[in-house]
């Protein structure tokens, strides 16, 4: 199942990663309360800045428009 991956980071920005598969999300909800979560996303470890919260939404979400 793919769907949109929402990151809270700790510096109170959001990473949105679109598109990815179920397993992403639950890899990071698994990495959060590390200093250097990370997953795979198409065969690559991807490291992210340390992360507060992660959201899962099954639909994408339309960024254009306005939010």
């Amino acid at each position: 199942m793919k769907g949109t991956a929402l990151l809270m980071n700790k510096d109170m920005t959001v990473t949105v990663l679109e598109n990815v598969d179920v397993s992403v999300y639950k890899e990071l909800k698994d990495e959060k309360q590390y200093d250097q979560p990370h997953c795979t996303i198409n065969n690559k470890k991807v490291e992210f800045e340390p992360i507060h919260s992660v959201v899962w939404c099954k639909e994408d979400i339309d960024l254009d428009y306005g939010y």
